[in-house]
């Protein structure tokens, strides 16, 4: 036992011995990777700089920033300097023109500022200047309601003195901005179609807050609030701008009245009245999802005509706020447009609403949805979808069933007459009435009259099914079509839009299927297009009369 006991000890030594051995070797080699980085270091020449001589190139001549509202910052723009030269150099000094009395800022080497000194550039390198600005209105306007406001940067000084303009055009607005909550019934509703109720509101009471002119332009932050026995009008060529999670509320005794009328311009729209966010530069021209909506509950005859609203979350909202609200939201619209919408271009729930010449296109989760019930009937209208070439997002869904709750809510009577449905989705339509066998029986009609619709059903998961029956409807079905036509293939009755990715539905003369079929009886009643053009003795199906194709 003892000697087992020594044994063990012996061992313990040796390993001991072992171990602090190769401690000490791991840090020589730790010192000696040291030294040996310093070394490498202390080797390096230090970069040599020479002054400038005003040969940087630039990514641009001029920096345009766009149109800014008075007193709201403007996105970062940048401007890249080059050093093509073989030599590093030393830029003396890099400073905007009005030095720091400037409304640009800038950054520079990372660095924020107005004026820099000695800023290094390695030869063949390049860098950064980023440019931002936020400018009052009223410290420069000259009783015009646009400005443009000019600066410029300058590199070096001297004869070696370069330099890039910088532009900006201003524009004054008038800002409607929260101060109270909004009632917790529009809030809830808000919540529940994806949008965010944790905003504030502005109630709109005075004459001025009540009618919208087109002397400037409207930038709205929260939501506007049309109250109850309130009417808010808004005059052709009005432009109100939403900034993110803002939008319009009219409440359930309010009354909205949009007065657009036809434009001669189709660029401009002159005429037109136009909803959309407060981001006016290019690049946001045509990004969905950057404001809220315009939500009515308002049992009154709501009147739009000639509105375009883009870029919404949902464009329409048209629905009670609860059960307890007595009358039935109702919405007349006209001559109207509605495009780019993340979840929907028009959602509307236990409602009436009618619809002439009214254009939908691109939306997250479908066009048109007319759910929960409602009466509903559109006239010459273009429902397009062209949102996903990846995702088969419908153009029009109706259904009366309560899906979080599985009862049915109310009767649906919706009727469309001389419209187009088709989009980048194989359906056209989907149409929904799940739990009729097990909840009291509520009436599904839809009227399909003289439609063109995309229904390209490659899997046959449809066949059958008693809401499509295209061949055989009768008038007793709960989906009547009365001859329409069907686009089962990417060319089979095609109405062959100019530019659906970009929102032109307009269809093509000579090309499109939807010319000269449409049902003469709605074309007398609805004689003018959108576009202002007569219905003729064959009109077309749609929104739109044809056209030449310009070049």
């Amino acid at each position: 036992m003892l000697r087992y006991t020594l044994n063990r000890f012996h061992k313990f030594q040796i390993n001991s011995y072992f171990y602090k051995k190769l401690f000490r070797m791991r840090r020589i080699l730790l010192l000696l990777f040291i030294g040996f980085a310093v070394s490498l270091t202390s080797c390096r020449n230090d970069f040599e700089f020479e002054p400038s001589t005003g040969d940087l190139r630039f990514s641009k001549d001029t920096v345009y920033l766009d149109t800014v509202f008075t007193n709201i910052g403007s996105s970062t723009y940048t401007l890249k300097v080059y050093n093509r030269s073989n030599k590093n150099i030393n830029i003396p000094s890099i400073r905007l023109g009005e030095g720091e009395a400037s409304k640009y800022r800038l950054m520079v080497d990372g660095i924020p500022g107005k004026v820099f000194n000695n800023i290094e550039l390695l030869a063949k390198d390049s860098m950064f200047v980023f440019i931002e600005t936020t400018i009052d209105y009223n410290e420069y306007a000259n009783n015009t309601t646009t400005f443009l406001y000019n600066d410029k940067i300058y590199f070096d000084n001297g004869a070696n003195e370069q330099k890039v303009e910088l532009v900006t055009l201003v524009q004054d607005a008038i800002f409607i901005k929260p101060d109270r909550p909004l009632p917790t019934d529009a809030k809830e509703t808000l919540n529940v179609n994806g949008l965010d109720d944790d905003i504030l509101g502005h109630e709109l009471t005075t004459p001025e807050e009540l009618h919208w002119t087109n002397d400037k332009p409207y930038v709205v932050y929260g939501y506007a609030l049309v109250p109850n026995g309130r009417t808010l009008s808004i005059d052709p060529g009005t432009r109100v701008h939403f900034h993110a999670d803002s939008g319009l509320i009219v409440d359930s005794s309010g009354t909205l009245n949009v007065n657009g009328t036809l434009s001669s311009d189709p660029e401009t729209l002159e005429n037109e009245v136009i909803f959309e966010g407060d981001r006016l530069e290019p690049g946001f021209a045509d990004v969905p999802g950057q404001w809220g909506t315009v939500f009515l509950m308002s049992g009154n005859d709501n009147q739009i005509n000639h509105l375009t609203i883009k870029n919404a979350v949902i464009g329409l909202l048209v629905e009670r706020a609860n059960e307890d609200q007595p009358a039935t939201p109702k919405l007349n619209i006209t001559n109207s447009q509605i495009y780019n919408s993340s979840v929907y271009g028009m959602l509307a729930q236990r409602s009436v609403v009618n619809g002439d010449n009214l254009v939908i296109n691109n939306a997250g989760e479908a066009g048109l949805a007319c759910s929960l019930g409602g009466t509903y009937r559109f006239r010459h209208c273009t429902f397009g979808n062209h949102y996903s070439t990846f995702n088969q997002v419908p153009v029009l869904v109706v259904d009366y069933l309560d899906t979080e709750q599985g009862t049915l809510v109310a009767d649906v009577d919706a009727k469309f007459e001389n419209c187009i449905l088709y989009g980048s989705s194989n359906y056209g339509i989907l149409f929904d009435r799940k739990g009729a066998d097990t909840n009291p029986p509520t009436s599904f009609n839809v009227d399909l009259d003289h439609c063109l619709i995309k229904f390209s059903d490659y899997s046959n998961q449809f066949t059958g099914k008693e809401l499509y029956k295209f061949e055989n409807s009768t008038e007793f079905d709960m989906v009547f079509y009365n001859q329409c036509l069907y686009a089962k293939t990417s060319t089979e009755n095609n109405p062959e839009f100019f530019a659906p990715n970009r929102n032109n539905l307009n269809i093509i003369q000579g090309e499109s299927a939807a010319e000269g079929v449409a049902g003469q009886a709605v074309a007398n009643s609805v004689p003018f297009d959108i576009n202002g053009v007569s219905r003729t003795n064959a009109p077309d199906i749609g929104a739109y009369e044809s056209t030449v194709m310009p070049e």
